[in-house]
């Protein structure tokens, strides 16, 4: 929670208000940066190293420090389209492996107030002021009552982007663009499937233990443990993940 404020002490001053955009990418393409975005990692990194200075950190804009078992996994601003556009569906995610397994995660949203975290054997989201309510998946198993959330079509390509077609067509009803908002919305019961490609571990490293301690599921969709990233689905249940990756991996 420590870092979660120091985080938004950086990124609600800056959201809404206008500051400079760098893209990362050189020539073609957009992948933009905020000074919000490295100016909460760097709190982030600092409140980490005050406290635990033999931990490794990897965050997405400074990069990895450190070694060791004990791993802090940043994003600062998981959704730097949605902040400069002034679309509260960005959040900060900071999330802590334990010889390379997700164990701890926090999604901070500030401008909404919202914080959905996982604390080692649950999953809760609270609101200022308010206590703390336990969240837990619905029970949908299959596709065909299924809510299904991407980021964007765009992420699919090829054959690929025909199988995410296919299972769009199977699902009840499907949304784009709400990046780590859709995991919490997961965990809270409102979402059943999230279907994502070619993540970074600092995209889904908090959204992991966000999404099990709820009592969902996460794999790539080989079934593979998803620490690291990839092609990544999260399902309310298993027999809903095993339906999605059916599809995806026909």
């Amino acid at each position: 929670m420590r870092l979660a404020d120091a985080a938004d002490a950086e990124t609600l001053p800056r959201f809404r208000a206008g500051g400079g955009i760098h893209n990362k990418i050189e020539g073609e393409g957009f992948d933009p940066v905020t000074e919000a975005d490295r100016a909460a990692e760097r709190a982030i990194v600092s409140a980490i190293g005050a406290r635990f200075p033999d931990h490794a950190i990897l965050g997405e804009e400074f990069g990895s420090t450190g070694g060791g078992d004990r791993e802090w996994i940043i994003d600062p601003i998981d959704g730097t389209r949605a902040f400069i556009t002034g679309i509260p569906v960005w959040g900060t995610l900071i999330g802590y492996y334990v010889a390379g397994r997700a164990r701890l995660g926090i999604m901070s949203q500030p401008f909404t107030g919202e914080r959905f975290y996982a604390d080692g054997t649950a999953t809760f989201a609270s609101r200022a002021g308010q206590l703390p309510q336990p969240l837990q998946v619905r029970k949908t198993t299959e596709l065909g009552d299924a809510v299904l959330f991407s980021t964007s079509p765009r992420l699919f390509e090829g054959s690929m982007l025909d199988r995410f077609e296919a299972l769009e067509d199977a699902a009840r009803l499907t949304r784009f663009g709400t990046d780590c908002y859709a995991f919490a919305m997961l965990a809270s019961g409102h979402v059943d499937l999230v279907v994502e490609s070619g993540l970074k571990p600092y995209d889904i490293a908090a959204l992991i233990p966000l999404v099990e301690q709820a009592g969902g599921v996460v794999a790539t969709f080989s079934g593979d443990r998803p620490e690291r990233g990839g092609d990544v689905i999260a399902a309310a249940t298993p027999e809903l993940l095993e339906a999605a990756s059916a599809i995806l991996t026909e």
